[in-house]
C-alpha cells in the first residue's frame, strides 16, 4: 500500500513538470546597469585628440597648490627680528656694492642698514630652498604681472610684492581673510571691481587681481609720492601710514616712521627688498631655480557653456585636478557655474582647449547625462493628452509588454524611458509588482511627419493612421544622411613662437601649401599674422525622401492593428559615434545595445553593424553577433618611459599602467606592454554568402586603405598612423616622390 502510494506521488510530480513546460515563460536577461566609467570610456573613445602632451606634471601641480611654503613665509615675515644678528657667509661691503646698483637702477630708497643685512641673511640661510621652488612658479606669473604694471607706468620690482604677500599661491588666505596673490582684503577688493560670491573669487583670479593692485599703488602713489611708503600702505592701509608720519613729527622716510608702524609693517619692506635682493642674485648664492611650472602663452581660455566640476573636466581631458586649480584659482568650489547674462571661462592647457572645442557638444552631454541622474522629487513629467499628437511632430503609439519572470516595473519603465506611475495608471495596477504572463499597455511617443489630423482616440492609432496611408492624406518620410567633402578656409593667427612646420603639423597640411595659400616666399613669420589653411572636410547632410507606402502591406497593417515598425534593424558606425548618441538616435536604451550585440562596455569601432531590434526574439534571423578584442603589444627599448611610448602609440599614461596592471611610472627594459585595445564587432552567420563576405572584410583588415583627399601629404597620413613612417609608405606603394592625388589609394600597412 505504501508502495502504490509513493508510485502516485512521482508519477503526480512527473506529470506536473511535464505540464509546466508550456506554461513557464523564458527569463529575460537581467539588464545591468551601466557605470559612470563605462560612459565616460565610450564618450573619450571618439574624441579628437592633440597628440601633443601636457606640459604640466601633476606630482609638481600638488606641491605647488599646497599652502606649506605661503605658511612658511608668513611667519617669518610677522616674527623677524631685524635687531637679531645672523651668522652667513656673506661680506658686508660685497652686499653695500650690490645694494648700490639695485637702488640705481630702482625707484626705491635702497640704503644698507643692519636690519636689512640681517634679514637677507636670514633669509639666505633659512629659505633657500624656498626661494627655489618661487623661482620656479614665478616663470609663470611674474609676465602678467609686468604687462599690468607697466600699462599704468608702475616699477616692475613691486611684482616681487606678491612673494611676500602671498607666496605666489593665488589661493592663500590670510588669518584676517585677504585672499589671492596679492592679498586683497573683500571690502578693498569690492571697491576696485573684483566680484566674489559662492562660487567665484575673483581676487584668486590672476589677472584681474594684478589690475586691481596696479590701480592700488597708482592711487596711492599719488597720495604719498613715495614708493617705499605705498608699500607700507598697502600692508597697513594708508590711514596707518598718515598716523604714523604725524607720530615722527612729520618724517616721510620709511625707515623714520618705522618706529611707529605695526610690528608686522616693520618687517615688511626689508623682507621685500630682501625677496628682490635675493631673486636678482641668486645666482652669486647658488641658488638654482625650479623648472618652470608653465607658460602663461602655452594656456588658453574657453567660455563655457554649462555648469560643470573640475572633476567632470579631469576625467574627460585627462587633466588633474590640482593643474585644474591652478590654472583656475578664482574658482573656489572646484566647480565652474554657468549663471544666465554672465560669462564664466576655463583657462587650459593649449592643446587641451583643441580638444575641448573640438568635442564640446559630446563633454556637454556627459555633464547633462550626470546631472539627469541627480534625485529631483518635486520634477515631475508633464502630463500631456495621450490622444493628440504632439506640436513637434510626434503621435502616440500603443504597444504591449509580455511580463516574463524576473522583470519588474521599474526594469519595464526604464526600457520604454516612461514613469512607473504612468506604468501602473495605464494598466489599473495598484502594487509595485509585475504581474507575471500579462500583457501590459505601453504609450510611447514616435515621430512621424503627417499631414493628416491629429488623432483623437489612443486606442484606434494604428488603425486609423493605416487609413490615412491608404487614402494617401498622409505623407510618411524617412532620413538618409548624405556624405560629402568641401574646402573649408580657415585662419590662424601666429604666436610667438609658431614656425610654418609646426602650424602644418596642427592643421595637416603641407609647408607648401601654406606657402602657396598665403604667397610667402620665405619661412618668416610676424606675430599677429593671420594665415589662411583651407581644409578638405567632411560634410553631413541630411535628406528627407517620402515613403510610399505599399497598398498589401497597408491593408496588413488595419487588419492586424499594428503600429508600423522601423524597417532598419541595422546600424553602420560611423567616425565620431559611441553607443551613448546611438542609442539616443534610434531611441533605444544602451542596455539593449548592449544585450542585442554581446558587448561587455560601451567601445565600437567605425564600420562595424550593430543590431538594433532583439534579433534572438526573431526565428527567421541567423545572424549573431560576437566582440572580439584587438590588443596593440610593445617591447620596451633602452631609454624609452611611458611618456615616449603614449606619444608614440597616442594614448595616455594612465590607460598604458590600467592595461598592464602598473602602479608607478618604473619600467623594465625589454618588458612586453599592452600599448592599445580595440573592441571590433564582428558577425557570424549559417549563410555561405556572408562568411565570404567576413572574409574579405578581414583580408581588408590585413592590408588598410586610405584613400587621399585634397590637402593630404605623406607626412600628414603618417601621422594619423603611429609605427608608420613616410619611408614605409614610399615603399608599400611603390612612391618615389612625395607628390599625391586626390583619390589615390595607399596601402597603410603593406
Amino acid at each position: 500500500m505504501i508502495i502504490k502510494k509513493f508510485i502516485s506521488l512521482a508519477l503526480l510530480i512527473a506529470s506536473s513538470a511535464i505540464f509546466a513546460q508550456d506554461t513557464i515563460v523564458a527569463s529575460s536577461v537581467k539588464k545591468e546597469p551601466l557605470t559612470r566609467k563605462e560612459v565616460l570610456d565610450s564618450l573619450k573613445s571618439t574624441f579628437v585628440r592633440d597628440n601633443i602632451a601636457s606640459c604640466i606634471d601633476s606630482l609638481w601641480m600638488k606641491e605647488l597648490v599646497s599652502l606649506d611654503l605661503y605658511n612658511e613665509l608668513t611667519f617669518d615675515i610677522k616674527n623677524i627680528n631685524v635687531d637679531e644678528k645672523v651668522e652667513y657667509e656673506l661680506p658686508t661691503e660685497l652686499l653695500k656694492e650690490r645694494l648700490k646698483k639695485l637702488d640705481e637702477k630702482s625707484p626705491f630708497n635702497i640704503e644698507y642698514n643692519v636690519g636689512l643685512e640681517n634679514v637677507i641673511k636670514s633669509f639666505l640661510k633659512n629659505r633657500k630652498r624656498a626661494f627655489e621652488r618661487l623661482m620656479g612658479v614665478s616663470q609663470f606669473y611674474f609676465p602678467l604681472f609686468e604687462e599690468s604694471l607697466a600699462a599704468q607706468n608702475i616699477p616692475l620690482e613691486i611684482k616681487y610684492l606678491s612673494v611676500v604677500e602671498s607666496a605666489l599661491n593665488p589661493r592663500a588666505v590670510s588669518r584676517v581673510g585677504a585672499t589671492g596673490l596679492w592679498q586683497f582684503m573683500y571690502q578693498t577688493g569690492k571697491q576696485y571691481g573684483l566680484k566674489v560670491d559662492t562660487y567665484e573669487d575673483e581676487r584668486s583670479d590672476p589677472l584681474k587681481a594684478s589690475k586691481a593692485a596696479t590701480q592700488y599703488m597708482k592711487n596711492m602713489y599719488a597720495i604719498f609720492g613715495d614708493w617705499d611708503l605705498v608699500l607700507a600702505s598697502y600692508n597697513t592701509g594708508p590711514g596707518n601710514v598718515a598716523k604714523a608720519i604725524r607720530r615722527s613729527g612729520g618724517k616721510q622716510n620709511y625707515w623714520n616712521i618705522r618706529p611707529y608702524l605695526h610690528k608686522e609693517t616693520q618687517g615688511y619692506l626689508p623682507a621685500f627688498l630682501a625677496t628682490m635682493y635675493i631673486f636678482e642674485y641668486h645666482k652669486e648664492h647658488g641658488i638654482k631655480p625650479d623648472r618652470a611650472v608653465a607658460n602663461h602663452f602655452a594656456t588658453d581660455t574657453v567660455m563655457i557653456k554649462n555648469a560643470m566640476t573640475f572633476k567632470q573636466i579631469s576625467d574627460l581631458l585627462d587633466v588633474p585636478v590640482a593643474e585644474l586649480q591652478f590654472l583656475n584659482p578664482s574658482y573656489k568650489r572646484d566647480e565652474i557655474p554657468y549663471i544666465t547674462g554672465e560669462n564664466h571661462y576655463l583657462r587650459l592647457p593649449v592643446n587641451k582647449v583643441a580638444v575641448f572645442t573640438s568635442n564640446e557638444d559630446k563633454i556637454y552631454a556627459f555633464v547633462q547625462y550626470e546631472s539627469n541622474k541627480r534625485e529631483r522629487p518635486y520634477e515631475r513629467l508633464a502630463s500631456r493628452n495621450t490622444n493628440e499628437s504632439d506640436n513637434d511632430g510626434t503621435i502616440s503609439r500603443i504597444k504591449y509588454h509580455k511580463v516574463r519572470r524576473g522583470d519588474s516595473l521599474s526594469e519595464i519603465s526604464d526600457k520604454y524611458g516612461i514613469t512607473m506611475a504612468e506604468l501602473k495608471k495605464w494598466n489599473h495596477l495598484r502594487s509595485n509588482k509585475a504581474p507575471m504572463g500579462r500583457r501590459l499597455k505601453i504609450i510611447t511617443k514616435e515621430a512621424i511627419a503627417s499631414q493628416d489630423k491629429k488623432v483623437t482616440n489612443p486606442d484606434t492609432t494604428s488603425v486609423k493612421e493605416s487609413t490615412a496611408i491608404a487614402s494617401n492624406t498622409a505623407k510618411i518620410f524617412k532620413e538618409e544622411k548624405v556624405i560629402s567633402y568641401k574646402d573649408v578656409v580657415k585662419y590662424h593667427k601666429v604666436k610667438r613662437g609658431d614656425n610654418l612646420g609646426e602650424i602644418s603639423d596642427k592643421y595637416g597640411v603641407s609647408v607648401a601649401e601654406l606657402k602657396k595659400w598665403n604667397k610667402l616666399r620665405n619661412n618668416n613669420l610676424m606675430t599677429g599674422d593671420k594665415l589662411k589653411i583651407i581644409k578638405n572636410e567632411r560634410v553631413v547632410t541630411t535628406v528627407r525622401k517620402e515613403i510610399k507606402a505599399d497598398k498589401n502591406a497597408t491593408e496588413t497593417a488595419v487588419t492586424s492593428n499594428e503600429a508600423t515598425e522601423n524597417p532598419t534593424d541595422f546600424y553602420e558606425v560611423q567616425k565620431g559615434d559611441n553607443l551613448f548618441n546611438i542609442a539616443k538616435k534610434f531611441n533605444v536604451s544602451l542596455e539593449d545595445l548592449k544585450k542585442w550585440n554581446n558587448l561587455n562596455d560601451l567601445n565600437v569601432e567605425q564600420g562595424s553593424k550593430l543590431a538594433l531590434v532583439n534579433n534572438d526574439e526573431d526565428p527567421t534571423k541567423e545572424s549573431t553577433y560576437k566582440t572580439e578584442v584587438k590588443i596593440t603589444e610593445h617591447i620596451v627599448d633602452r631609454g624609452e618611459n611611458l611618456g615616449i611610448i603614449a606619444r608614440k602609440y597616442d594614448v595616455s599614461i594612465s590607460d598604458i599602467k590600467d592595461w598592464n596592471k602598473i602602479e608607478d611610472n618604473n619600467i623594465q627594459l625589454g618588458a612586453k606592454l599592452i600599448v592599445g585595445k580595440k573592441y571590433v564587432v564582428s558577425t557570424d552567420t549559417k549563410n555561405a554568402q556572408t562568411k565570404k563576405e567576413n572574409i574579405a572584410v578581414n583580408d581588408r583588415d590585413e592590408v588598410k586603405l586610405y584613400y587621399v583627399k585634397k590637402g593630404d601629404s605623406l607626412f600628414s597620413i603618417a601621422k594619423k598612423y603611429p609605427g608608420v613612417s613616410i619611408s614605409d609608405l614610399k615603399k608599400w606603394n611603390g612612391i618615389k616622390n612625395e607628390r599625391l592625388k586626390a583619390g589615390m589609394k595607399l596601402k597603410i600597412n603593406g
